[in-house]
């Protein structure tokens, strides 16, 4: 593999506009899959796919909430 195609396996531009890499702040925080995903396309939305990527983010955010909410419910919250 070319250092080129390398580089946009490992480290993608569009996940690299700052100085923190949005795979590290993910795993940093702790998110999971759904929260994790939010945070990925709007943090590359700028760089990559714009709206779609905010309707992807909003999808998985979406997802989270009802998630969460049956969560809730079956705990007797």
């Amino acid at each position: 593999m070319s250092e080129e195609n390398k580089e946009a396996v490992d480290h993608p531009a569009h996940y690299n506009a700052g100085k923190i890499e949005v795979i590290d702040a993910i795993e940093d925080w702790g998110l999971g899959f759904h929260a994790g995903n939010v945070v990925k396309y709007v943090a590359r939305h700028k760089h990559k796919n714009g709206i779609e990527d905010l309707k992807k983010a909003r999808w998985y955010l979406d997802r989270l909430i009802e998630k969460m909410g049956a969560d809730s419910k079956s705990a007797g919250v």
